[in-house]
């Protein structure tokens, strides 16, 4: 066999990272973790890449990715000497609005074909499209076979999308997600196919949009982000399509929650102010939905003086707000003290961030259940930092209540916390009580070993 050539794209741009051996397979593992495929990639497998030998198919999008994040702009395959998609391939990933949804759809109706390759990463090198560019340029709709539709049609989208979001809530993504597929597929997407007079279809998309957006939210519940911003992507495309301004500004925001959410500040940021500067005519309450995700971006960069200001912005917006009425876009005072309470915490004011969260949990209403329960078990891992073990155990006890009730990745993940940090003082009555009570009510795979 012949000995393969090095691959100088790769080795230029690893030596661009500056990076060591170690730390780049370090990195690509916990890509593999992040997708849910954990890997245990050493110095001897970069090495082999880099003098020619090709990575597995499954492992260069994650190559590709730890890249991008190192070097802050896209990376293609054929930059990194790896081989490019073909004609076929790259028509497949960039299908029609409506292909593109049904796609979406499908897989996640049916959980033995959800791909978790390109699916379940997050990439920061994500293009995202602006205002102009997606403002009226939605491809020319193809005509099916479906009825035609009128504007009771986009009602019963609108409606179904609210009952949705209620479930999401109330219960979590895993709960409802499905069912946003199925409507998405079996429903919506078809309806963008209908003949309609012209103020009925950019109505329709218009609701599609909405209905994309939330079940992109759902997929970052779960924790399949890839899958959540394709989501958004078709969300962004619809809504330019039907000059939603308010959607379209809603899903940047959403994706740069899930960026912040993520670690990602820089990608945050750059979200959470393409959202601001769509929205020129906003609201007093959509300002203040906009400033406070701003406020924690800025705060997650390290920019404490943009922190605050945005924060103040949001304060005096939200004072001049009226109520919302979207129901998956609501954003009110006990929103505002969350975010007021992430700034404090990422600028390193832990007390503050203490305060500002518990007032948060008393005025936040009770439909938002899934919240509730992530708020208060962060609310607890902060009185932890602090020492403040009792006061974390009755906090975490309350997040109990409302555990068992829900399906949701995020809250999993609390809980799964939980569990670790409370493991050091079994010794403490208090402790001891709530590590019993939580294993009646913890499903067996989030369980320590």
């Amino acid at each position: 066999m012949a000995t393969p050539e090095p691959n100088k794209g790769l080795e230029r741009l690893y030596r661009e990272t500056g990076l060591t051996l170690r730390q780049f397979s370090q990195e690509i593992n916990r890509l593999g973790t992040e997708r849910g495929t954990p890997l245990r990639y050493r110095e001897p497998s970069v090495h082999q890449w880099l003098k020619g030998h090709m990575p597995k198919a499954d492992v260069r999008p994650l190559i590709l990715e730890a890249l991008a994040r190192r070097l802050h702009r896209p990376v293609t395959a054929s930059e990194a000497g790896f081989p490019s998609a073909s004609d076929h391939d790259q028509k497949a990933d960039h299908p029609s609005t409506v292909e593109g949804l049904l796609n979406l759809g499908r897989r996640d109706m049916d959980p033995s074909r959800r791909s978790v390759l390109g699916v379940g990463l997050f990439s920061v090198a994500l293009t995202i499209p602006n205002w102009p560019d997606v403002l009226g340029r939605m491809e020319a709709v193809q005509k099916g076979h479906v009825q035609r539709i009128g504007m009771a049609d986009v009602q019963t989208v609108a409606a179904m999308t609210e009952r949705i979001s209620d479930l999401d809530d109330q219960f979590g993504g895993r709960t409802a997600r499905p069912m946003a597929a199925a409507f998405l597929v079996n429903t919506a997407a078809p309806y963008l196919r209908a003949e309609a007079p012209d103020n009925v279809r950019k109505a329709m998309m218009g609701a599609v949009s909405d209905l994309c957006y939330l079940t992109g939210y759902m997929a970052v519940d779960e924790g399949v982000h890839g899958l959540a911003q394709r989501y958004y992507l078709k969300a962004l495309e619809l809504a330019g399509a039907s000059e939603d301004h308010l959607t379209f500004c809603t899903t940047l925001r959403g994706m740069s929650v899930q960026a912040v959410d993520l670690g990602h500040g820089t990608e945050a940021m750059r979200l959470a102010d393409a959202a601001a500067a769509a929205s020129p005519k906003a609201g007093p309450r959509m300002r203040a939905f906009l400033a406070g995700q701003q406020a924690h971006a800025a705060a997650q960069t390290g920019d404490r003086i943009a922190a605050q200001a945005y924060l103040k912005e949001a304060e005096v917006a939200m004072e001049k707000a009226e109520s919302q009425s979207k129901a998956f876009g609501s954003y009110d005072p006990s929103s505002l003290l969350y975010h007021m309470s992430q700034v404090r915490f990422e600028l390193g004011d832990i007390a503050g961030s203490i305060a500002a969260m518990q007032q948060s949990d008393k005025i936040r209403q009770s439909v938002y259940r899934r919240a509730r329960v992530r708020h208060r078990c962060t609310l607890a891992e902060r009185q932890l930092d602090l020492g403040h073990l009792e006061a974390a155990c009755q906090t975490w006890s309350l997040a109990l209540d409302d555990y068992p009730s829900l399906q949701s990745g995020r809250a999993d993940d609390r809980i799964k916390t939980m569990h670790s940090r409370i493991r050091p003082f079994l010794k403490n009555p208090t402790a001891r009580d709530l590590y019993d009570r939580a294993r009646l009510v913890t499903p067996p795979n989030l369980l320590p070993a």
